[in-house]
């Protein structure tokens, strides 16, 4: 993917120079409903940064770029509004009518909204539903030079980018984020930022993974805030979305439990297992006696 908004349209030739000299280290696909984005790991003289691209249906493309510091806070976030997302109950036919009634048909109001500001980069990120459901969208403006904010006779000094991320892929989405910065930006200073607080001993924690049982499928997400660690367990199914969320210290005793649960039940079903062979071994020595007289 080329390295398209990263300059000043007015430094073509340097930013020609600069897309020449970038090179891709690594580059995930994810697709979720109709869409494909793809985020890609680069490095140029500047240094490692993100490029997270959204190609619709229609071949149409949104693109934006984050620092790694920023791509880890961005990462943290994302967790925030996952935990959100699935505390939120179905949305009733009255809420989606009130959703839709913003301007040009537009969501209306955002369930959840945050923000980031870096150098010259604004991160607007917030949390709608439309008739289509619910969705995150992220918006990123860069200030292109003098007049921030209010244009004048050159045109807007400030050019936005946005991409929207539907809300069933977030933990698929942050999941992946976080696995390209754990690859290729541990070593960096700059992400010194992304555990802060009670978590800032842990500047490694393990993957998330997942199960499906039946229709139902289970998320197991660590996370980490100014609290500590943590993790997120969350139940998702078609139509339905829950989590729970534990802390590091509880989770040796949650473990316990689960492990103690299972093997009561094992013992149960053993017993159970075991009186109905009692009750088959009754049963056929009755009809064997039957037989005989």
């Amino acid at each position: 993917m080329a390295d398209g908004d990263s300059g000043s349209e007015r430094g073509g030739f340097q930013n020609l120079q600069r897309e020449q000299d970038t090179q891709e280290l690594a580059s995930k696909r994810l697709d979720i409903q109709n869409k494909r984005f793809y985020l890609d790991v680069k490095q140029n003289s500047k240094g490692r940064f993100i490029k997270i691209a959204e190609v619709g249906a229609g071949g149409s493309k949104s693109r934006l770029t984050l620092s790694l510091s920023v791509a880890a806070e961005f990462r943290d976030y994302l967790g925030d509004f996952i935990e959100h997302y699935a505390q939120l109950g179905p949305s009733s036919p009255e809420q989606l009518a009130q959703a839709s009634a913003g301007e040009d048909g537009g969501p209306r109001r955002a369930l959840k909204s945050e923000f980031l500001v870096r150098e010259n980069r604004k991160y607007y990120l917030d949390l709608k539903e439309n008739q289509r459901g619910r969705f995150l969208r992220i918006r990123q403006t860069v200030n292109r030079g003098p007049g921030f904010g209010g244009g004048g006779p050159a045109g807007p000094a400030l050019a936005g980018q946005t991409i929207a991320l539907p809300a069933q892929g977030l933990i698929e989405f942050r999941d992946a984020l976080a696995k390209l910065i754990d690859d290729y930006g541990g070593d960096d200073d700059e992400l010194a930022g992304g555990l802060s607080g009670a978590a800032a001993g842990f500047g490694e924690l393990p993957e998330g993974t997942s199960i499906t049982v039946d229709s139902k499928r289970f998320f197991f997400d660590v996370g980490s805030n100014k609290y500590g660690v943590f993790m997120r367990v969350s139940e998702v199914k078609p139509s339905y979305r829950n989590s729970i969320t534990v802390p590091l210290k509880a989770w040796a005793r949650f473990g316990g439990a689960f492990s103690r649960y299972a093997e009561e039940m094992r013992d149960i079903q053993e017993r159970l297992r075991d009186k109905g062979y009692e009750r088959r071994d009754e049963s056929e020595g009755d009809d064997g006696d039957g037989d005989d007289d």
